[in-house]
């Protein structure tokens, strides 16, 4: 029996051995092909870059809402003056971002309430489950994530403000949930106007193949597909992103610290760009409009536009709006010489607006003196987008 063990072992440790060797040289190959350097610790980093500008204490952990979507999902979440007694904010970035890209609103939002951001689910830090396909399916899930975070909070009601994608799904939010929302901020929201049939018989047949193409891919597949040279990429075609940021990380290195967060933010496995890409429709609508849905918004939940005049969003539709609740509070202001990224372009104006929304949460009487409040916004806002001026992202 002995001479028999004495026999198996060398063989079985050169099998060992055999394995082990071909599992590095395996993981050595998968290594080298690893095109995207994704790294959770590098977006860690530069988010923590970008949020050491705030003058307000924050923290930031993750928030356990359970089997939401995959088997067990976590939201990142920041949160700053969480003690104040006035009504919370919640803060709903658009697609691509994270919670550091509020860094130019943070502290004055946070200066008279509690003000929670988070990454949705399926971007930034946050879990990374797999959406359905569905367009309406995609955009409940995304919107469950949210209760259910809400729920873990264990806040009773909340003003919520959401941008771009985020703006879309908070006003899916408040129409679902409407005795949690004191009030709905939609900043240059995404998804509200319905697409111009217009919009392919004016494209040329080679155009229209190669956008059918592309449009099967998801929006930010080119940041992925550039791989170390995502971040660069970002700075090339989007220099004007990091510029927005100048006036709180003023140098160089502090402004590229955007481009690294964003790509960071986008290396990963693009479950939520994938719920974003089941949702639209040639990229800049929804396949269900939020507009033809907005008359199911509960009368008492009061509402507040901000768009930018450079745009690319269509705030025309905003009338509509009003129309459909009217008898509702629907304030619209657009705001002169901010692009898409409204939040950050004219980030003092962007925040009086959020702030006096804000008010009106702690406060419902005010919204009765909503002529005299238009009145004087008028000055810092302008009434309607200019048709001649340069649109921006």
């Amino acid at each position: 029996m002995m001479t028999n063990v004495a026999q198996w072992l060398p063989h079985t440790m050169q099998l060992v051995e055999h394995n082990s060797i071909f599992s590095k040289l395996r993981n050595w190959v998968l290594s080298w092909f690893q095109w995207t350097p994704m790294s959770l610790s590098a977006l860690r980093t530069a988010e923590k870059k970008i949020l050491s500008c705030l003058k307000t204490a924050y923290r930031g952990w993750y928030v356990d809402i359970g089997p939401a979507v995959g088997a067990s999902d976590k939201i990142w979440t920041i949160s700053l003056n969480e003690d104040s007694p006035k009504t919370p904010i919640l803060l709903l970035h658009g697609l691509g971002a994270g919670v550091a890209l509020w860094c130019l609103n943070l502290d004055h939002i946070a200066a008279s309430r509690p003000v929670y951001a988070i990454d949705l689910l399926g971007f930034g830090r946050s879990s990374r489950p797999k959406f359905s396909s569905d367009p309406l399916e995609a955009e409940g899930q995304l919107v469950k994530s949210v209760e259910e975070w809400r729920k873990e909070m264990q806040l009773e009601k909340m003003v919520v403000l959401g941008h771009s994608m985020g703006g879309f799904l908070a006003a899916s939010y408040a129409i679902k949930y409407p005795d949690r929302v004191s009030h709905l901020i939609l900043a240059d929201p995404w998804g509200f106007p319905e697409c111009p049939k217009e919009y392919k018989s004016n494209v040329p047949t080679l155009y229209r193949v190669i956008g059918s193409v592309l449009t099967r891919m998801n929006p930010l597949w080119a940041v992925r597909f550039a791989g170390p040279f995502g971040q660069s990429l970002i700075e090339k075609v989007r220099p004007d992103i990091m510029k927005k940021f100048s006036s709180v990380l003023d140098d160089k290195d502090g402004q590229s610290i955007i481009s690294q967060y964003i790509f960071q933010c986008n290396a990963q496995t693009p479950t939520g760009e994938s719920a974003f890409h089941a949702m639209m429709v040639g990229f800049g609508w929804a396949k269900h409009p939020m507009v033809h849905r907005i008359h199911e918004l509960r009368a008492d939940v009061p509402m507040t536009l901000v768009y930018g005049s450079r745009s690319w969003v269509d705030n025309t539709n905003s009338h509509i709006i009003k129309e459909k609740r009217p008898n509702s509070f629907v304030n619209v202001q657009i705001i002169s010489g901010a692009g898409h990224h409204v939040y950050a372009d004219k980030s003092d104006v962007f925040n009086n607006h959020v702030e006096r929304a804000c008010q009106m949460a702690d406060d419902p009487s005010i919204m009765l003196s909503k002529a005299a409040l238009e009145e004087k916004e008028s000055t810092e806002s302008q009434p309607s987008k200019e048709p001649s001026e340069k649109k921006d992202d």
